[in-house]
């Protein structure tokens, strides 16, 4: 079997949700099965080829068009519905898409497509005029019809897809996402702990929030949180300890992550809060230094307004880092009893939850132990091998 796949995803500076959802299933895909042949293509009118990761397997071929990505997408593929992709790369059995795009394939090639998350259409708010531009132009209702069979991320995601797009359900499988093995406790006398903490300039205690910085993601609404706690911890300690008691148990917090479309906002409100000096912000930070920025944190904040999966907090948990997420789409269905579930609107909720574990260790050894039992249930080669069936299926 000849399996097209699509890595334009992989042409990303910085990978997040998507992008480390591609590469992550396809190493694991191609560990597995050396069988099937595969056929992996990308676009760039530049040389970006640093950009893309080596896959040193007998059965896999990469594949790189060099069109201009506006003449492609706007002109070729949407009106033209040419190069057909599938007879481009020599013809395959199956086309794969990990993520929605600008597509053509033919009629006789099977399609299947991974869908995140339909945040998009159920709050454009949250995002840009130009991303909203590049979705409604993609509109991907009208794609979804193409496709034989689709995979969602999450049982939640699948009823999106079926409401949102109006999908049947016999052509929607839920295939959960995994958790790399690097996501573990680190003994806190590896060396390594410490001279992270130094590279990214941490402090000794702090909450910690890693994702993209967008108004969906709902920064504002931990800063505000951090500020009410910060206030009724204050109120607390200068009544029954002391100033020394106030420094000996103050709490940072970081926030790591790429700045997105409306990230300015969330800079501004820090800037204005009281505990700004507290506020630190690392920007992005090296993939293999995650783990030990997780291990480093007393507990991870992620109140996000709709996921479609949610990788940072399992992440997170999987470190043993216990988490606070929203009672939201996705989250309660993925991280079950493994965190503190808060209405993303209530910033009562996110202060009183941040409140419930800082002053909660045994809350807290409880949450490290139901983190790491519920991550261990994601993992890349049980995903994996769900999608071989799939294809399997497909034929």
């Amino acid at each position: 079997m000849k399996i097209g796949i699509d890595i334009r995803t992989l042409m990303d500076k910085h990978y997040s949700g998507v992008s480390e959802y591609t590469l992550n299933l396809l190493r694991a895909i191609f560990e597995q099965d050396k069988i099937n042949t595969y056929k992996l293509f990308y676009n760039s009118y530049h040389n970006i080829s640093d950009r893309i990761p080596k896959f040193d397997y007998p059965n896999v071929e990469v594949i790189k068009f060099s069109y201009p990505n506006k003449i492609l997408n706007y002109i070729l593929l949407k009106i033209f519905k040419w190069p057909k992709i599938d007879q481009k790369i020599g013809g395959v059995d199956i086309m794969f898409m990990p993520h929605i795009n600008f597509i053509a394939l033919s009629k006789n090639c099977k399609k299947l497509i991974t869908i995140h998350d339909l945040s998009f259409l159920r709050y454009p708010y949250y995002f840009s005029v130009r991303h909203n531009f590049w979705q409604r132009n993609i509109n991907v209702k009208k794609l979804l019809k193409k496709f034989d069979k689709i995979i969602t991320v999450s049982d939640n995601t699948k009823e999106d897809v079926k409401e949102l797009c109006k999908v049947p359900a016999r052509k929607i499988k839920t295939v959960y996402s995994g958790i790399s093995e690097e996501y573990k406790i680190i003994n806190f006398q590896d060396e390594k702990l410490a001279a992270i903490r130094k590279k990214y300039n941490l402090p000794s205690k702090f909450i910690l929030y890693l994702g993209n910085l967008e108004p969906r993601k709902n920064i504002e609404g931990v800063v505000e949180g951090y500020k009410v706690f910060r206030d009724q911890q204050h109120s607390e300690l200068i009544h029954f300890e002391g100033e020394s008691e106030i420094i000996k148990n103050k709490l940072s917090l970081v926030i790591v992550g790429n700045p997105g479309w409306g990230y300015r906002g969330i800079y501004e409100l820090a800037k204005k809060s009281k505990y700004a000096d507290d506020i630190i912000f690392t920007n992005y930070i090296d993939s293999q230094d995650k783990p030990f920025v997780y291990n480093l944190a007393e507990m991870f904040i992620y109140p996000s307004f709709y996921e479609g999966f949610g990788f940072p907090p399992l992440e997170a948990a999987a470190c043993g880092t216990p988490c606070i997420v929203s009672n939201n789409s996705s989250l309660p269905e993925v991280m079950g009893n493994a965190g503190v579930l808060v209405d993303p609107y209530s910033i009562s909720e996110i202060a009183q939850a941040i409140e419930q574990l800082a002053n909660n260790s045994e809350l807290r050894a409880q949450l490290s132990k139901t983190g790491q039992e519920k991550a261990i249930q994601y993992n890349w080669k049980k995903c994996a091998q769900e999608v071989l069936d799939i294809f399997e299926e497909m034929i």
